[in-house]
């Protein structure tokens, strides 16, 4: 589970991509993980988009 957010559970998702000759590939698209420490000290691997909501969410209640 070295792919996936701890928080929101976002995984890889599938794609095709054709190159100029129409040739196609099938790859997969992984979401961008960066190491988190959470407010209990825990460190989790987040998606950016989860990192930066929980940020605002905590300037909102200490404003």
């Amino acid at each position: 589970m070295a792919r996936v957010c701890s928080i929101c559970g976002k995984g890889y998702s599938s794609s095709v991509r054709r190159s100029h000759s129409m040739q196609q590939t099938k790859v997969r698209l992984y979401p961008n993980l960066q190491w988190m420490r959470l407010e209990n000290g825990r460190r989790v691997k987040a998606c950016t988009k989860c990192m930066k909501t929980r940020t605002k969410k905590l300037a909102a209640i200490t404003a």
